[in-house]
């Protein structure tokens, strides 16, 4: 085993060196990551600390500030650009991938601590999520603080545990709101339940001096947002806590739109975010359960409390979002912890050879697939939903007349490369806007709606500029008002 690791630990390392590649070369592409680097761009350009805007006049309410406060600072200190908003994430999943090894290590031993953080380094969804424009890697670091100090607990007294749950609850209401407690309680309540010693952990819990300290790191942020831009609670706590779960085409979003899926999806998608790992442990389980004695070893090992704290922990955010039907895959990130846990120590434990040898081989699927996405997306960068070559070849075609304007709405990724001046159009407004401008102006269109600009613009010159996926850019020179 040990040679395995050494090879495996390579592999690891190989593929964080390329995610960070692709951490600098790799663009935005709408809608996620844009739509949240724009707010951080924004916070980091005013120096507003307090209200993430969506955009100048318009406040962000849907999410608290936690990672945007993060983005803005990479983008303080090591400026502009694709790399600073995304080194945030990777530090706060590379926060939870310590937290995990340290459980790991206490949990079931070195070796399976080790497999564990293979795991989940070259899971679909962490891989993705380590490095992105995202808040759902800072929520994940909450939840996997909040539950490994009370485990830590669990086993002996620990005020740095003890204080750090509280302090895992703030990051997780700082990130992403209430949310994050409902799920640390649903595990830790349910972990009570089915294992009676875990009880001593509330004993051994500072609730006095940790709740406060909790309420003095995140309820003061809570209360200047509503003082300064009053109805942000009512949005935040009704409308992203309980309309967006529970009505499929809730209305109030103002950031977005509803992600309607069918109920019951989540389960789908925590098997997509555990690919290609979640392949491996499927058939493995399924050639365990027609094994007399591995299923009975399988049996033995949920009378272990750490076994069924796993457990819980892997199904709470898939089966808290069950009954939701507005939701994205990104939810189930916090769960992917014990995921590669359980499978960590399945691997160091396992009697027969070819788990291990197949996971040498599964370690790698994910970053070789990301190094040919990101190779792909440099070398076309039309494969990408992203205008940030669109928006560049529009600076180096600079008119004095005018921004550039997006006919319909505008992309997030035009609204970030562009820093908020290009501007949005709708089609039967494009006559009116030429007549009001004077020299050229440079307009994106989506292909399809590309004859009727050329309709609109009567005799007023066109000349194609560039393309992307979804738009063609044109450079108009406004004709005479009598051509309108």
């Amino acid at each position: 085993m040990g040679p395995t690791l050494k090879v495996l630990g390579v592999a690891l390392l190989l593929g964080q060196a390329i995610r960070w590649l692709a951490m600098g070369l790799v663009p935005f592409a709408d809608t996620s990551e844009p739509r949240y680097a724009e707010v951080a761009r924004l916070m980091a350009e005013s120096g507003d600390w307090i209200t993430p805007w969506f955009s100048p006049g318009l406040p962000f309410w849907g999410k608290p500030p936690l990672s945007f406060w993060a983005q803005a600072l990479g983008i303080r200190w090591l400026g502009l650009g694709e790399f600073s908003s995304r080194l945030p994430g990777w530090m706060a999943m590379a926060a939870v991938a310590w937290l995990m090894h340290r459980m790991g290590q206490r949990m079931m031993g070195v070796p399976a601590a080790r497999w564990a953080l293979l795991v989940f380094a070259t899971m679909l969804l962490p891989f993705v999520s380590a490095g992105a424009v995202l808040t759902d890697p800072f929520l994940a670091l909450g939840v996997t603080w909040n539950l490994v100090a009370f485990y830590f607990l669990s086993l002996e007294p620990s005020r740095r545990w003890g204080y750090g749950f509280f302090l895992g609850l703030s990051v997780g209401l700082l990130s992403k709101g209430p949310l994050a407690v409902v799920l640390v309680v649903g595990v830790v309540v349910a972990w009570c339940l089915w294992h009676r010693p875990a009880r001593e952990a509330l004993r051994r819990m500072p609730w006095l001096s940790g709740t406060i300290l909790m309420l003095l790191v995140s309820v003061p942020w809570y209360v200047l947002a509503e003082i300064k831009t009053p109805g942000f609670l009512h949005y935040f706590l009704l409308g992203e806590h309980v309309l967006r779960f529970t009505d499929p085409g809730w209305a109030g979003d103002l950031y977005g739109s509803a992600h309607e899926r069918a109920r019951g999806a989540i389960w789908l998608d925590g098997f997509l975010a555990g690919m290609p790992w979640s392949l491996l442990a499927a058939g493995w389980l399924a050639a365990a359960l027609v094994n007399a004695p591995s299923r009975e070893r399988l049996q033995a090992s949920l009378h272990e409390g750490s076994t069924r704290f796993l457990v819980l922990w892997a199904l709470s955010t898939p089966a808290l979002f069950t009954v939701s039907s507005n939701i994205l895959w990104t939810y189930v990130l916090p769960s992917c912890g014990a995921v590669a846990l359980l499978l960590g120590r399945a691997l160091a434990n396992s009697t027969a050879h070819w788990p291990r040898r197949a996971a040498g081989a599964t370690a790698i699927v994910v970053p070789l697939l990301f190094a040919g996405f990101g190779t792909a997306s440099i070398l076309r960068p039309s494969y990408l939903k992203t205008e940030k070559f669109l928006v560049e070849a529009a600076k180096d075609n600079a008119m004095t007349s005018g921004p550039l304007y997006f006919v319909g709405e505008l992309p997030f990724s035009a609204r970030y490369y562009s820093q908020d001046t290009a501007r949005s159009v709708e089609l039967d407004a494009v006559p009116s806007m030429l007549r009001s401008t004077k020299g050229e102006v440079l307009i994106a269109v989506r292909h399809s709606e590309a004859p009727a600009l050329h309709n609109l613009a009567g005799t007023a010159p066109m000349e194609l500029v560039m393309t992307s996926r979804r738009y063609t850019m044109y450079r108009v020179a406004a004709a005479p008002r009598a051509a309108f």
